[in-house]
């Protein structure tokens, strides 16, 4: 008889998110492999992607945070996001396996109330699981320094498995709008707008050349927009800095295929999906030397080592110069290091931790 596993895919309820792609790259993966387990997914049923397997799905009820449904049919519970709100309980017999993306909070000034309330719904995740695995070495180290926050149980595994990303399998893309920056040459980033994002010393890089910037944006915190729209008008980019909102795949995908870069300064990230899809795209990739991203960008990638816009026009200019003089050989080293990051990938690793720990 077939072993039954649940995965919470319950942050599908943004499906824009990070962690959405990752719950969507794991679902896909785990369709298109022979497997000896029977996965349910739970998850807003309306955002869970078509599969050919026509797996089991509990539609997620906002009032389940409160009232648990019964989890003691599954053999083993996978939660893909450390501050779940879902299956801190386990029954006897039953294993845990949780995903660590980023301990953000212990490093992005957070107040000491967050801090607390983000260290207690971590515990309350982790410290039953019988593996933790993180999204990176990066993550892992941070974890390893900081594991003294937590109490675990004895035999806890903790390992690493990259995020898998799905990967267009054309690189034509076309757009029905008809942005004012096309034909021009721009630098793109995608992300939240959030002070750990550092789009803001972007604006500092094209005040210093004659590039336009666009940012693909999914949701901001309030007061770093404003401070960013006020810098955008103090340094007179009004016309040369384009803010999109929740564009679709498609969309995203056509901006990425015809962007000159793609420039990622963040002070905080635990792996970094957006550049990795840019090196697909054989973009040449611009990134910070913090936290997880030299891993993801390796010895391909061009770093920013500090923000100030004298230094990154430097590397930016001296970075598009090397990729420009061998742009096919280069172009093509980028994508094949992206599909190392691949969902298939995810998924294999994941289900070979899954027998390990049914075995």
């Amino acid at each position: 008889m077939q072993k039954k596993i649940l995965i919470d895919a319950e942050r599908l309820k943004y499906p824009k998110s990070g962690i959405a792609n990752v719950c969507v790259s794991l679902i896909k993966g785990l369709d298109e492999k022979d497997s000896d387990f029977e996965y349910t997914f739970y998850g807003p049923k309306k955002n869970i992607p078509h599969t050919k397997k026509k797996f089991s799905v509990i539609d997620w009820k906002f009032w389940q945070k409160k009232i648990p449904f019964t989890t003691k049919a599954f053999s083993l519970i996978h939660t893909v996001h450390q501050l779940s709100d879902y299956f801190h309980v386990v029954k006897k017999g039953q294993k845990k396996v949780v995903t660590l993306h980023d301990l953000n909070f212990l490093h992005d000034s957070s107040s000491e109330r967050k801090v607390k309330k983000s260290i207690k719904l971590v515990q309350k995740n982790i410290g039953n699981a019988d593996a933790v695995v993180c999204i990176s070495e990066f993550v892992k180290d941070d974890f390893m320094k900081n594991r003294a926050l937590f109490t675990f149980k004895k035999e806890v595994r903790v390992e690493v498995i990259y995020n898998g990303l799905i990967f267009p399998e054309t690189t034509e893309f076309s757009s029905q709008n008809k942005y004012s920056f096309m034909g021009k040459k721009y630098i793109l980033n995608i992300g939240v707008l959030f002070p750990k994002k550092n789009q803001e010393v972007l604006l500092d890089l094209i005040s210093r050349n004659d590039r336009h910037l666009v940012l693909v944006t999914s949701s901001a915190k309030s007061v770093y927009k404003e401070k960013f729209l006020e810098k955008i008008k103090t340094l007179g980019l009004e016309e040369r800095v384009h803010i999109l909102e929740n564009v679709d795949n498609n969309e995203k995908y056509f901006l990425l295929q015809h962007c000159e870069s793609y420039c990622h300064p963040s002070l905080a990230e635990g792996f970094g999906i957006p550049p990795v899809e840019a090196m697909y795209f054989g973009k040449p990739v611009f990134l910070s030397k913090l936290t997880s991203l030299p891993e993801i960008g390796g010895d391909l990638a061009f770093y920013f080592d500090d923000f100030s816009a004298e230094h990154m026009h430097q590397v930016y200019a001296s970075g598009m110069q090397l990729y420009s003089s061998k742009t096919a050989e280069y172009a093509s080293q980028l994508k094949e290091r992206a599909v190392k990051f691949g969902y298939l990938e995810m998924a294999d690793a994941y289900e070979n931790l899954y027998s390990d720990l049914l075995r």
